[in-house]
Formats: C-alpha cells, structure tokens, sequence
C-alpha cells in the first residue's frame, strides 16, 4: 500500500499528513480510529520488505523499543503489516526536530547544549539498559516539545538501518556525519558510540557545523576514523569542551564510562543564567576545636576582697552537687533500660529463619530488579486475530486484569467468531492495570416464523 492522505493501514491508522521522509521511509500523522487519538507512523519503505531477515529484524526491534518506558523517549504502541507495508506506531511528539532549530538558528546557547546533553543521555541511559543501542543519534532524530524537553524518536528503525553499508549509495545520508569510528570502521555499535554521536550533536549546536566534513560519506567517515576535531569557539566554556571532546575519544574507552556519567557532568555545568559561570573556590575556614569551654555562671567582676559572705558560699556550694544528680540520671537510665531489655526479651517470641533478614549481604548479593518489571508491552500485532481465550490467559500471565468485550457480531459459520480484533490500552502498560480485549462475536439466530393457521 502506497503512502497516501485518506488510507487506512492496519484497520485503524488513517493517514493524515506527512511530517517527515527519510532514507528508510516516511513518517506521517494519523489518526487511531479505534480510540480517537493522533499518532505518529513510520512506514519502511517498499523495497525493504522483499527481505524477510530484514522485517524480521525491523520487527523484533519495534518491540524492544515498546519495552523502554522513559520520558526522553517517544512512545511506542504498535507495529503490523498491512498490503505490503511494514509499520511502526508510536507516540506523537508536538514540537519540532533539533535539526530543523539548527538550521534557522545556527547555534543555541551554552545552557540549552547542556540541558538538550542532560536529557538525551538520561533517556540513553535506560535504553541501554534494557541492551539497546540507538546507533543512530542526530538532531533530526531529537524532537524538542513547545515545552523545552526533548524525545529521542527512530528507536528500532535505527538499529536496523545501520546494518546498510556505508557504500550503498544514499542509505545513510545525514547519518554518517554522526557515526563512531567504531561503527565507521564495520565494528559493533555500543552505548559508547551512542554517546559519540550526542558529542558530535552538541559541536554542531554550539560551533554551528559538524567538526567533520569531506566531498562524499566515504571521505566523512574516514575523517571520524582519522582526523582530530578542531577546537570549539574560544568563547564555549572550557569545561564543557572538555566534556565534548571527552565523548569525541577515538576510542570507547577514553569517552565518558556511560551516558549517565555524561549527563552527570553536563548537569553539574547548568546554572541559572545564559552562560557558565565559573564557581568561587571556597575559602577556608579555621578548625574547630574538639572541646569547647562550658562557661559556669560567674560574677561579672571577680570579688576584690576574700570576705565571704552567706549568699556567696551558697551560689558557691549550689554548682558542686550537679555531678551527684547526673550520676544518678545515668544510673537510672541504664537500670531502666537494662529491665526494659530483659522484658522484652522474655515477651518477644524467637524470630525463625525465614522472617530474619540476612544482616551480611551487600548490594551486590541480590540482583537489582529489571526496570521493566512493573511494566508488560502489549502489541495488538501480538494477539489481533487470535482465539480470545488463548489471549486473556497470556495476558493475565504477564499480570494484566483482563477485561472481555463481546464486540463486533458475524453471522454463524464465520472463522472470525470468538477471535481478538482490537486491544486498549496498547504499548507498555503498568502490571496490575486493566485491560480491554474486544473479540467477535456471533449474531443471534432469527427466530424462525410460525405459520398462521
């Protein structure tokens, strides 16, 4: 199915507006026609598909990127198949791409780099995590909301298309300006090389160019693999080219150790006003002494006679029997704790093995729990066809309440009945939460007329 305003892809998804195209496909607007939502759909294009390895991939990734659940990254919902066109759903981003801002305004303020640093590593951060590597980070893949905050977008197509060669002419164009050596040079991508390419993004919007540049992709690559990036604007504040050029290492090893740690040291430069400014040392202070002087109440002058009078010996002796009642204090306190100990001890029932936790394991000991785990991704490409009773035990597996809905009526005979045609909510959905599966039903029998006599 071509691409066009008006169509319909997979039931529900009509066709709006095309937003965007790119090397792979095109992005359009869309309106879901079961729940009445604008949504975002990239569609590969035609000569893809005559691959099956490669829907394949393109397929297993969509569901990958279903399972990140960050607030940097655009949502995913859906993905089928329909009529010869392969489709990925995902959340729609109002806002425009960073590179659309790039190109009408040249450079952006120092803050706003680290901010838009900020917030793509973090969102980075819990992609790699769950093992995804985005591999295809540039400003047109960054959407920035009216808002100010910004949506990593292609996760799942990118990973796909850098399985192109970089010789296959026009498959990466506008992608190898941002490739890591690493993937230049045919090896794996990693979290690093993710982090890379948001150092050679943040370049750009503070140098208003790439640091890297030649007469074709070829010639540009070989420069990321080779060559040394010029130096920043004089004028950038030297720690944050520091932390540029950091994540510009040639190699993984010498860029900053995780995208957290990148957004980490960006988020210690924001201040508060448009430019860094750089912190006063702090003075020091002289210690502390250990003891301080208790002072004990005295006389303004000190007597100049040795006469001593009744009321002076009695301010005198007063002082000296405070260190008998905090004996005392302390001697009861202890009493009273020690049978309180003892009361307690003979009341409270001996605890069992099971109830008393392990006082000697470390962080380390048990395995920190999968950022998933509170969450399922519900595809409808998953169950959309399938018996509603194989659907709602799946479902309810992955700790989902299961909500039935006899929909749609077919006449007796059709294969359909008591198959899954539509689910609500889709995409990642919290465990414990409630959710609908429409099935078709079969329409009820007419009653046969009885002759009148």
């Amino acid at each position: 199915m071509k691409p066009e305003a008006g169509n319909l892809f997979g039931g529900r998804y009509r066709l709006l507006a095309k937003i965007a195209t790119g090397g792979m496909g095109e992005v359009w607007s869309a309106q879901d026609e079961v729940i009445l939502r604008k949504v975002a759909i990239k569609i590969l294009k035609a000569e893809y598909l005559s691959n099956p390895g490669f829907v394949e991939r393109f397929r297993t990734e969509a569901k990958h990127a279903a399972m990140i659940n960050h607030e940097g990254i655009a949502n995913v919902f859906d993905y089928g198949e329909d009529e010869g066109a392969a489709y990925l759903v995902m959340e729609l981003v109002p806002g425009e791409a960073l590179s659309s801002i790039l190109e009408r305004d040249k450079t952006i303020s120092e803050q706003r780099v680290l901010e838009i640093i900020v917030q793509t590593a973090r969102a980075l951060s819990a992609a790699h995590r769950e093992g995804l590597v985005h591999r295809d980070i540039k400003p047109g893949n960054l959407l920035i909301t009216p808002e100010g905050h910004v949506k990593i977008t292609d996760f799942g197509i990118a990973r796909v298309t850098n399985q192109v060669p970089l010789t296959q002419t026009g498959q990466v164009m506008g992608t190898v300006q941002y490739l890591a050596p690493e993937q230049a040079t045919g090896k794996p991508a990693t979290a690093a090389s993710d982090i890379y390419s948001l150092g050679i993004v943040a370049y750009e919007a503070l140098a208003g160019k790439r640091p890297f540049t030649g007469e074709n992709q070829m010639a540009i690559a070989m420069a990321q693999i080779n060559e040394v990036p010029p130096p920043l604007p004089s004028t950038v504040d030297p720690r944050l080219a520091r932390l540029i050029m950091d994540s510009l290492a040639k190699k993984p090893a010498d860029r900053p150790s995780s995208a957290l740690t990148m957004a980490a040291r960006a988020e210690a430069l924001i201040t508060t006003g448009d430019s860094l400014v750089t912190p006063k040392p702090l003075q020091p202070t002289p210690p502390k002494p250990i003891y301080e002087a208790v002072p004990v109440a005295q006389p303004a002058t000190a007597p100049e006679t040795t006469t001593i009078n009744t009321d002076t010996a009695e301010t005198e002796r007063v002082p000296s029997i405070w260190p008998w009642i905090a004996l005392v204090v302390v001697l009861v306190g202890a009493l009273t704790a020690v049978l309180l100990s003892s009361w307690l001890s003979s009341e409270k029932p001996a605890p069992t093995a099971t109830a008393t936790p392990s006082t000697s394991s470390s962080p380390t000991d048990s395995p920190s729990p999968s950022p998933s785990a509170s969450s399922a991704v519900v595809l409808l490409s998953d169950y959309q066809g399938r018996p509603v009773a194989d659907v709602v035990a799946e479902l309810g597996a992955l700790g989902l309440q299961v909500s039935v809905v006899a929909g749609d009526a077919l006449p007796q005979g059709d294969a359909r009945i008591s198959t899954v045609y539509d689910i609500t909510p889709l995409g990642t959905v919290a465990l414990g939460e409630t959710i609908q599966v429409f099935y078709y039903q079969q329409a009820a029998e007419q009653p046969t007329p009885t002759p009148s006599n």
